[in-house]
């Protein structure tokens, strides 16, 4: 196992359906047989444990993220790296993730970017069939906005490109700004 100093969280953030969870999972694993220690926290686990309850309005997504944010941090300055896959709508929420995460450890923001339109195509969990029923409100790209990053560490294009491609950017960001060996 490589036991770093200090780890780092790399945060994803797209829409529903955008593919962050799936490409966290592959470079997780891929870190993982590097012998790195890996967490990954999507938001499906998240709500389920450490912000069970957790609702989708503005100020709940803001007060469930800033949770996220310190646990990530806590993981991050005991050596591990930190996948976080999260929708994280909103501009001013990601700055504040930033600021309280690099305080301490360094932070990579990757935006999985895909259209509205591919997203609601794919529809993996039902939930844009749902919203559009009005069975879900403040659902991201339906009723609740999604800000893109302005000024990402890394685009991943989930419409151009396959989910290999994506990782391997992802690989790409590590090897280049943090040194890792993968």
């Amino acid at each position: 196992m490589k036991c770093l100093e200090k780890g780092m969280v790399i945060w994803f953030t797209g829409l529903p359906g955008s593919g962050k969870t799936t490409i966290a999972r592959r470079v997780k694993e891929i870190l993982g047989r590097h012998g790195y220690r890996v967490e990954l926290i999507d938001g499906d686990w998240a709500r389920k444990t450490v912000s069970l309850g957790a609702g989708f309005t503005r100020e709940e997504r803001r007060i469930h993220l800033h949770r996220i944010a310190w646990v990530a941090r806590l993981l991050a300055r005991n050596g591990v790296i930190v996948l976080c896959s999260f929708v994280s709508p909103y501009r001013e929420v990601r700055r504040m993730i930033r600021e309280i995460v690099e305080e301490e450890v360094p932070f990579s923001e990757i935006y999985v970017k895909a259209s509205i339109e591919t997203v609601m195509e794919r529809d993996p969990k039902g939930l844009y069939a749902r919203a559009l029923k009005g069975e879900i409100k403040h659902m991201t790209g339906i009723d609740d906005p999604y800000e893109p990053p302005e000024n990402p560490d890394l685009v991943v294009d989930t419409e151009r490109e396959t989910v290999d491609e994506s990782v391997e950017k992802v690989l790409e960001l590590l090897r280049g700004k943090y040194g890792l060996d993968v």
